[in-house]
């Protein structure tokens, strides 16, 4: 929804309709994930992408239907479909898409929800997708961490939407709930798709040398919020690292125990340790590795890697805390150039995310994409 949200937020504040397709689950080889959407305007234009090409055709003429009547629908494209080849998933994945118009009348919170995106306080707002009520489908609770606006047509839904959108809130989810008409938690029949939008993820990166540039403009691309942090301010400076979204200048042990301090720091962080150097591998990696974080990962040859691991046991680091340590950083690609490095690391990442094995495609049977765990049943 991201791609597509501040065109959503400016014809809406034009007072002009428009329909949204929204993914709100996925099946098997879907190259979209949960919460990729798609506009159609009142202008007949397309924007955003629900499935990377394969059947942005029939969600476009669906949602020139929903621009026309206001009836929001359900839809489920893939190769169970009778028609799967014409519009279906040609790479055999199936996803539910829910298409709704969106205008000032429909969607009164979209400003104050347009606000928080922007001063990145957490908001998520959950869509009632499936009923069996039609009159109940479309109805929305927009839910903040102090907060709520809205709701899903009974206080005992509202009650149990909220206390699960929260949980995703914190971690940063977007998924489709599973409910009894009222809100039960045994039952079934009512969906409510929630969209979170969460600030960024941040991608820590300690030691301002050529792969941390590298690193950081990689981590820029992918969605991260970097910030470089280094001891020494020679190396540490905005002309050094031009992409990253803030360099600091700081021991990288006490900007970590401050950031942590400060609440700044949650499961969606990623740390890079990329110095090698043990007066300030040590320190920082004894904080990191006791954090609930993403990921942590260190640079340096075997030999570094076996001295790095000697001298946080010495400091009181326990075997468990050190398995979770990624050293040295990265997957086997034969890495030379910084940036083939970055990408490296990168991937191990994107691994551990999704439970990948990191082998090449052609030589793995099965599902290209793994399950989503943004599914919560």
């Amino acid at each position: 929804m991201r791609e597509v949200f501040e065109e959503l937020v400016t014809a809406w504040r034009e007072g002009k309709s428009t329909a949204v397709g929204t993914v709100v689950s996925t099946f098997r080889s879907a190259p979209r994930p949960a919460g990729a959407a798609m506009l159609v305007t009142d202008d007949e234009r397309a924007v955003g992408s629900v499935s990377g090409g394969c059947v942005e055709g029939a969600v476009y003429e669906l949602g020139q239907q929903v621009l026309s009547d206001g009836s929001p629908m359900l839809q489920r494209y893939g190769v169970s479909d009778d028609d799967a080849f014409a519009v279906g998933l040609t790479c055999g994945g199936i996803l539910d898409v829910f298409v709704e118009r969106i205008d000032p009348a429909s969607f009164p919170e979209l400003d104050e929800v347009a606000e928080s995106v922007a001063t990145e306080e957490p908001v998520a707002f959950a869509t009632v997708v499936a009923h069996p009520d039609p009159a109940r489908v479309g109805a929305r609770l927009v839910i903040w961490p102090d907060r709520h606006a809205g709701t899903l047509g009974s206080s005992r839904a509202d009650d149990a939407v909220i206390d699960d959108a929260r949980g995703l809130l914190v971690s940063g989810r977007t998924a489709t709930l599973h409910y009894g008409p009222e809100g039960q938690r045994r039952g079934e029949g009512m969906d409510v798709f929630v969209n979170s939008f969460e600030p960024p993820p941040r991608m820590l990166v300690f030691g301002a040398i050529d792969f941390a540039a590298a690193m950081a403009r990689l981590g820029v691309f992918l969605g991260y919020r970097v910030t470089v942090c280094d001891a020494r301010q020679v190396f540490a400076t905005n002309s050094r690292f031009p992409d990253a979204d803030e360099v600091i200048v700081d021991w990288p042990h006490r900007y970590l125990a401050a950031e942590v301090e400060a609440g700044r720091i949650d499961q969606r962080t990623v740390i890079t340790v990329l110095t090698h150097d043990p007066k300030f591998d040590v320190p920082v990696l004894q904080e990191a590795l006791r954090m609930d974080v993403a990921y942590v990962g260190a640079m340096g040859s075997r030999r570094t890697h076996d001295d790095r691991l000697a001298r946080l046991r010495e400091v009181g680091v326990t075997d468990e805390e050190l398995s979770r340590l990624a050293s040295p950083i990265g997957l086997d690609l034969g890495a030379r150039t910084p940036e083939e490095t970055a990408v490296s690391i990168a991937a191990e990442m994107i691994q551990l995310r999704w439970g990948g094995k990191g082998s090449r495609l052609s030589d793995v049977e099965g599902p290209i994409h793994a399950a989503s765990p943004m599914v919560v049943r």
